[in-house]
């Protein structure tokens, strides 16, 4: 009986080739769409998933409370870790981690960039990056001492082996010995990097760790296996307070977040974790049940539009015995049948996509045909989407009545035409929130790259301070700004696109003494203001006509939260260093727009030994510059490879996620939509061969073929313009739940809603109107003798 079932479905699949491939491709494409997502969303539950000791592992964030708000990131003091590991008996093991920078090193003359930084002593005991060659012991223990990866080790010596005890040029200025390789960093880690320094190096190099209230490096804390995270935390909450002391209006608190989880949830909202990468995560897992979903309506519809010619054979079968939940598992079958031939395709098209998907989502992901997790996986997909997708149709052909089918034809209740319509009206109600999140994200995006940022990130190029650009820095910035197409050029710590350093020690005349309140702060060089282009509100620039060693430049948020009505000429501290306000800037963004504008106080410093070179370059003459500068370099530092970013570029990285998120938004939105119209094609090759007859009768007594073609429309239109009136709300709560994550963002305005609508209208007529004019154009003799 079954061979009997399968032979059936098999001839009414070629019999009907046009509706079998239109539903063998909507599934096909669903199903396609939904595994990419699945593959995707299962990396990104992977990330720091394989630490041993994941469990154990976390990394500590700092909560402030200050002015009325509540604040918290990862940033927290250089000597935090070894502290928590000395005081608190819970730690077994703490490392310090400071940002990933890129280095140049040396070996006999073979020079290259390498991406590394400092950590502890026990940063290998807590993080599973296996050591392929020394000693975990004797790792980082000596200032002068690196670790690398292999691919490093084989760079410079190789292999692993060979590198151990050999010397390295480092920054051409001083000469690490490596002491041990590590494996290659697998791609699904958040940490990455070539090698790592240890950590008392990191401390002689930078003495403003002493003081407490500076930070900037990442702390990460193993627990013992016995430990209670939560008392841990407890204890480490006001752990501050054991070396600087406690404010009037600055509430500072530790606490500690599960490593694992970071990755995911990143984000925080009034001091608390609150999401991150996660929502994609969940928002991309609804959008591929809203594809899956879409697809089997699709089906739906289709197999509900050729149920005429399935209800003779409904009524024989009936006839002669058959029960009908024999007929429903038949008809169930046939939709798993289709299902199967459509997830060989959907593997196929997976197959052919993955490397664009890759290369979209930076993604290293493939299919895992090796693995028996993924074929039960694929099985228990194509399984529940037959079903689904099976199940409306076979529950509706099952109770048709032999009596009614074999006598007179298939009538149609107005409940099951509701019912369709409906069906119709939710596929596209799915469409139309993927349309208006499309718009959204993409209007978000375009706000990024067109706000005015308060400096000009168009044609300027940074290059890093490194190697002889340190003591050379003088010449190259005289040598470089008398080229042609060069307009100013200055220097920076770190860079205009990201200002990650805050101090707390910064002190003004009035301030209360147990007032602590958190600066971000900047080391710049000469002609910075005329090199970023930006405005000054007041006061002036630095400038060498004045002695400006002990003066200071801050924004608007800085004299605000001072409170200084004219600040120009005032005094004021940095740590130790008292000087007064030459200028206030107009506020200008320097880090993402997730978060508000900081207090920034800038001071000078021509002979900072590391950060960023910025030359603003006439408009049309970067590539001429570019390679003026190339030589000037090769020149002043020939131990170092010439480098260099655009600020626009490094500007656009910080919002990399919300790209991805676009991209594929448009692709989902699109795919969504062309689905959808696959099912309404579907209605509307049912409804016309419903109303042929009707269609004859009225043509018969006047009706002009434009009203039949306007009558048809009307009736096909009629669940998309539901669609859009249910669509509308859902679509705005979804997409103003993420630009919260936003500190600044756009409106969503009325008009998106109407552009998702008129755009889903257009493509439904085009969809529909084939059927339409086909109808409206019939001859009413042969519509009036179809039977």
């Amino acid at each position: 009986m079954i061979k009997n079932y399968f032979l059936v479905a098999w001839r009414n699949i070629v019999r009907n080739k046009v509706f079998s491939t239109i539903n063998i491709l909507g599934l096909a494409l669903g199903l396609a769409c939904s595994l990419l997502i699945l593959l995707w969303v299962q990396d990104e539950l992977k990330v720091d998933g394989f630490h041993a000791t994941g469990d154990r592992l976390y990394q500590v964030y700092v909560r402030q409370a200050y002015d009325g708000k509540v604040g918290a990131g990862y940033t927290t003091q250089g000597l935090l870790a070894d502290e928590l590991k000395r005081e608190i008996p819970e730690v077994e093991y703490a490392s310090g981690f400071e940002a990933v920078r890129t280095y140049t090193f040396e070996r006999d003359g073979n020079i290259h960039k390498m991406n590394g930084t400092n950590a502890s002593g026990d940063f290998f005991r807590m993080f599973s990056f296996p050591l392929v060659a020394g000693s975990i012991d004797h790792a980082l223990t000596a200032p002068e001492s690196v670790v690398i990866s292999r691919r490093m080790a084989e760079t410079f010596f190789g292999n692993a082996a060979a590198a151990i005890g050999k010397p390295l040029r480092y920054e051409n200025k001083l000469d690490l010995t490596v002491t041990a390789v590590f494996e290659n960093i697998p791609a699904n880690s958040t940490l990455q990097f070539d090698f790592l320094r240890s950590w008392t190096a990191y401390v002689q190099e930078n003495p403003w760790v002493h003081n407490w209230g500076n930070t900037s490096p990442a702390t990460y804390v193993q627990l013992r296996p016995d430990a209670d995270a939560a008392k841990a935390e407890a204890k480490i909450r006001d752990f501050i307070y054991r070396y600087a002391p406690k404010t009037k209006d600055l509430t500072t608190e530790l606490g500690l977040q599960p490593f694992p989880e970071k990755y995911l949830h990143s984000r925080f909202k009034d001091g608390q974790i609150d999401g991150g990468r996660i929502e994609y995560v969940r928002l991309f897992t609804i959008v591929s049940i809203f594809i899956l979903l879409i697809a089997c309506i699709n089906f739906m519809n289709l197999a509900t539009a050729r149920a005429a010619k399935r209800a003779k054979e409904v009524g024989v079968r009936k006839a002669v015995g058959a029960q009908r939940s024999t007929l429903a598992w038949q008809f169930v079958g046939e939709a798993v049948l289709l299902t199967c031939l459509a997830v060989i395709i959907a593997v196929g098209v997976v197959a052919m996509l993955l490397p664009v998907f890759n290369t979209l989502t930076g993604k290293q992901l493939s299919l895992p045909f090796s693995q028996p997790v993924f074929w039960m996986m694929l099985l228990g997909l194509m399984l529940v989407t037959g079903f689904i997708a099976g199940s409306y149709p076979a529950i509706f052909l099952s109770s048709l009545k032999p009596v009614h089918v074999l006598k007179g034809g298939l009538q149609f209740s107005a409940g099951a035409a509701f019912f369709r319509r409906g069906l119709v009206a939710f596929q596209f109600m799915l469409s139309i929130i993927l349309i208006v999140g499309m718009i959204v994200i993409y209007k978000q995006m375009k706000y990024f790259q067109t706000r005015n940022l308060g400096y000009d990130r168009e044609n300027l190029v940074y290059i890093p301070i490194e190697g002889d650009l340190v003591k050379n820095y003088a010449v190259f910035k005289e040598t470089a700004r008398n080229m042609p197409g060069v307009l100013n050029i200055s220097k920076m710590r770190n860079s205009p696109t990201y200002i990650e350093h805050h101090t707390g020690s910064i002190s003004w005349t009035g301030k209360d003494p147990l007032l602590e309140v958190g600066f971000a702060d900047a080391v710049v060089g000469y002609d910075f203001v005329k090199t970023m282009n930006l405005q000054l509100k007041e006061g002036r620039d630095f400038s060498k006509g004045f002695s400006d060693s002990a003066s200071y430049m801050l924004n608007e948020t800085a004299i605000a939260k001072i409170g200084y009505k004219d600040p120009i000429g005032k005094p004021i501290s940095w740590g130790n260093r008292e000087g007064r306000i030459i200028g206030v800037l107009k506020d200008f963004h320097f880090s993402s727009m997730h978060q508000t504008i900081d207090p920034l106080i800038i001071r000078l410093d021509e002979d900072w030994t590391w950060g960023t070179i910025m030359v603003r370059t006439q408009a049309g003459k970067t590539k001429e510059v570019l390679a003026g500068l190339e030589k000037l370099c090769k020149s002043l530092n020939p131990r170092f490879p010439f480098t260099y970013q655009f600020s626009d570029e490094e500007y656009t990285k910080l919002y990399r996620s919300e790209q991805v998120v676009s991209k594929l938004s448009g692709y989902f939105a699109f795919l969504g939509i062309f689905i959808s119209c696959l099912g309404l094609f579907g209605l509307a090759t049912f409804m016309a061969e419903q109303r042929t007859r009707e269609m004859g009768v009225r043509k018969v007594l006047g009706a002009s073929a434009p009203d039949i073609f306007l009558l048809l429309s009307t009736n096909f239109l009629k669940p998309v313009a539901v669609a859009i009136l249910l669509a509308s709300p859902v679509a705005w709560y979804v997409m103003e739940r993420w630009l919260e994550g936003f500190a600044y963002k756009i409106p969503i305005d009325w008009w998106i809603f109407a552009l998702a609508g008129v755009i889903t209208v257009i493509i439904a007529l085009l969809t529909v109107s084939f059927q339409s004019v086909r109808t409206a154009f019939m001859s009413p003799v042969k519509s009036l003798r179809v039977e």
